[in-house]
């Protein structure tokens, strides 16, 4: 099943009772994502072309926008976006793509937060009650092979040992 709604076309993605339309070039990911047991809230393809309308209202957003073009994007619960970088981390060498994942310095280094939200957004007649519940993972589109391979590598029980990288990309 493809739908066209929304920017990106999505397919149907299912893996037990979870289920959701997911944007195509995700579809893979998220699928090897829930098979290794991880929750997640939100993803998109491509971040610029998702917001692309969001300068029109929200000037300030532009560069922004900008700057997120061929970026990708994964929301999860905190403990399952922590769970899921572990994953990703053990299940393939300490290489460039670790290091992108690992430090904030690095060429195309991952964007990961964990975003405290206030229950109140979404409850307006209720005082204030801030909480950790969104990890944003955002990585660069050609991440997206190697990661789904980790992945796959993880929900097989497949790991590499540990051993050191290379740093010199971000000045260790």
């Amino acid at each position: 099943m493809t739908s066209y709604e929304g920017t990106h076309r999505t397919v149907h993605v299912r893996v037990g009772s979870r289920h959701a339309q997911i944007d195509e070039q995700l579809a893979p990911t998220i699928q090897a994502i829930w098979e290794c047991g991880f929750d997640t809230f939100t993803c998109c393809q491509d971040l610029a072309e998702s917001n692309a309308d969001w300068p029109e209202k929200l000037p300030h957003m532009a560069e922004w926008v900008e700057s997120r073009r061929g970026w990708m994007l994964i929301d999860f619960p905190v403990d399952s976006g922590l769970a899921f970088l572990s994953a990703a981390a053990n299940a393939g060498p300490r290489d460039a793509f670790y290091v992108r994942m690992t430090h904030w310095a690095a060429p195309d280094a991952w964007h990961v937060k964990i975003k405290p939200m206030d229950a109140a957004m979404f409850q307006e007649d209720q005082p204030s009650h801030f909480g950790l519940r969104l990890l944003q993972v955002s990585f660069p589109a050609h991440d997206l092979p190697e990661l789904t391979r980790r992945l796959r590598e993880h929900a097989a029980g497949r790991s590499v040992p540990p051993a050191p990288a290379d740093w010199s990309t971000v000045g260790r």
